[in-house]
C-alpha cells in the first residue's frame, strides 16, 4: 500500500490535498536525475542561470491571488494578507542582484609568476527541507542562491504545505530551469534519513524544528555532509527606560502576534523597564482584544487558526501551566476560540523563568511579559534561553542598542523592529536555534565550496 502524506486545513479540519510520497527507488531516480543534470547547469553562464530564476519569481508573481487563498486552507494565514510574494521576491531578487560579486574569484596574485586565486564551486546536488510557516519565503531562501550558484536542488516540503512545493516547481520550470534541475519531491522521514545517511546530497539546508534538526543531523554523521539548520526559536525583546512606548507596542506585538505567532523569529518573551512596565501591558492589551479571529478567507480576520490543532494544543498547555503557577492571563476567551486550531491571542504576565512559556518555544499567539529594573537584568534574561535566532531592542539610544547586542547571545540584533529578515544580513543563529548561514553574501558562500588555484608560470 501506498503511503501517502495528507494536509489537513486548519479551516475546518478537512483533507485539504494528499500526495503519495516516493519510495526509495523513486527516491534514488530523482537524485540520479538531478546530478546527471547539474554539470551542464552550472556550465551555463551564470547571467542565464541568474536570468532563469528572476523569470521563476516573476512567474510566481503572476498567481499572488491564488498563493493568499492556498495559504489560508494549508496553514490559516488570513487572506486580508496577501500570500507571500512582497518578501519572496525581495530575497530572490536581492540574491540575484549580488551574484557575480558574491561569486566573482578572489585574486589574490596574478603575475608574469604567479596566479594565486580562489573560486567558488557548486557543492552539486542541495537538498532543502521547507517549512511550513512561511512556505514560499524559507524555501527561496535556498533555492534562488543555490540554483544560481550551479547547483541541483531537490525540495522537500513540509506535509502541511504540501502544495507550495508544486506551485514552486511549476513556476520554475515553466521560466525554463529543467525539470531535473529543480524537482519538488513528497518523502517520508525514513525515506529522507537513508538519502541524506547514503550520500546522495552534497549540501542539505533544514528550517524546522529542533527535533527534526537533530535527525538531520544524526542522518548526515560520519558523510560530512554539510547540514545547515535553522531550527527553534524563543526571541526576546527588550523595552528601555527611553523607549517610544507606542512604538514598541506596535513593533512587538505585531512580531508575537503576526501568523498566529507561527514565526521563526516571532518574539516570544518581552523585557520592560519598570517604569514603562504598566503603560506597556495597558496598551498592549488592548491592541491584542482589538484582534479579529476567525475563518481566514473572510477579509475581516486579522489572526486565523493556528495551521494544526496539534500546536494549538501545545500552546494551551504552556498557557493553562502558566496560570496555574500564578502567571495572570489579561485576554478572555474569544467567542470564536473552539478548543481547537482557534485560539485565544493571550497576554501573560506575573511570569517568570521557571515556567514552560518562558523557556519553550511556543510557536503561537502568546507572548509574556515581565518587568526589568536596568539593562543587566534584562541582558540575563535575553541570554537565559537555549535558543538564539533574534533579539529587539525598543531604545533611541543606538550606541547602547549595540553595545547590549555585543553581550546577548543570538544570530541578530534588531533596534526598534522585529520579525524581520533582511537579505542583505546574513540570516543564523546559535545556540539550540542551530547553525548556518543563509541569504546575504555568505548565503552563497555557504552554497558553494572553495577551490584554490596556485599557478606556477615559470
Amino acid at each position: 500500500m501506498t503511503k501517502t502524506l495528507k494536509c489537513i486545513s486548519p479551516i475546518d479540519g478537512s483533507v485539504y490535498l494528499e500526495r503519495p510520497v516516493l519510495d526509495r527507488a523513486a527516491a534514488d531516480a530523482a537524485v540520479s536525475a538531478a546530478r546527471a543534470s547539474q554539470t551542464a547547469w552550472a556550465a551555463r553562464p551564470l547571467s542565464e542561470r541568474v536570468d532563469l530564476v528572476r523569470a521563476a519569481v516573476a512567474e510566481v508573481g503572476k498567481t499572488t491571488d491564488r498563493m493568499a487563498v492556498e495559504l489560508a486552507h494549508q496553514m490559516g494565514r488570513p487572506v486580508r494578507y496577501g500570500g507571500e510574494f512582497g518578501g519572496f521576491e525581495e530575497r530572490a531578487s536581492y540574491m540575484a542582484d549580488i551574484a557575480e560579486t558574491a561569486l566573482a574569484p578572489m585574486v589574490i596574485e596574478d603575475s608574469g609568476a604567479f596566479t594565486r586565486k580562489i573560486l567558488r564551486e557548486p557543492h552539486g546536488v542541495v537538498l532543502v527541507v521547507a517549512p511550513w510557516n512561511y512556505p514560499y519565503m524559507t524555501a527561496i531562501n535556498t533555492v534562488a542562491p543555490a540554483l544560481i550558484a550551479g547547483n541541483a536542488v531537490i525540495l522537500k516540503h513540509a506535509t502541511q504545505t504540501l502544495q507550495v512545493g508544486e506551485r514552486l516547481a511549476e513556476a520554475f520550470h515553466a521560466a525554463g530551469v529543467p525539470e531535473d534541475v529543480f524537482q519538488n519531491v513528497f518523502l517520508d522521514h525514513d525515506t529522507t534519513s537513508g538519502l541524506i545517511s547514503s550520500r546522495a546530497f552534497d549540501f542539505v539546508n533544514f528550517t524546522g524544528s529542533v527535533k527534526g534538526g537533530q535527525a538531520m543531523e544524526r542522518a548526515a554523521a560520519g558523510t560530512f555532509t554539510p547540514v545547515a539548520t535553522e531550527l527553534g526559536g524563543k526571541d526576546p525583546g527588550y523595552v528601555r527606560a527611553d523607549a517610544d512606548v507606542d512604538a514598541a507596542v506596535d513593533g512587538l506585538m505585531d512580531g508575537a502576534m503576526f501568523n498566529a505567532g507561527q514565526c521563526c523569529c516571532g518574539i516570544e518573551r518581552i523585557y520592560v523597564h519598570e517604569s514603562l512596565y504598566d503603560a506597556f501591558v495597558e496598551k498592549a492589551v488592548a491592541l491584542v482584544k482589538g484582534m479579529k479571529l476567525g475563518n481566514p478567507l473572510e477579509q475581516e480576520t486579522t489572526i486565523g487558526p493556528m495551521a494544526n490543532v496539534r500546536f494549538a494544543a501545545e500552546v494551551r498547555a504552556q498557557i493553562e501551566e502558566a496560570v496555574a503557577d500564578g502567571a495572570v492571563a489579561h485576554i478572555e476567551r474569544f467567542p470564536e476560540d473552539d478548543g481547537g486550531a482557534y485560539l485565544t491571542p493571550q497576554i501573560l504576565t506575573n511570569v517568570n523563568h521557571d515556567m514552560r512559556v518562558m523557556r519553550d518555544e511556543s510557536f503561537g499567539p502568546v507572548v509574556g511579559i515581565m518587568p526589568v529594573k536596568d539593562d543587566e537584568e534584562a541582558i540575563r534574561l535575553m541570554n537565559d534561553s537555549v535558543f538564539g535566532l533574534t533579539a529587539a531592542i525598543f531604545t533611541k539610544d543606538a550606541q547602547t542598542a549595540e553595545a547590549i547586542g555585543a553581550r546577548l547571545e543570538t544570530g541578530t540584533v534588531f533596534m526598534n523592529r522585529a520579525d524581520y529578515l533582511d537579505p542583505a544580513l546574513c540570516w543564523t543563529g546559535c545556540k539550540d536555534t542551530g547553525r548556518g548561514a543563509g541569504l546575504s553574501v555568505l548565503g552563497f558562500h555557504a552554497l558553494t565550496r572553495p577551490k584554490s588555484y596556485h599557478l606556477k608560470k615559470a
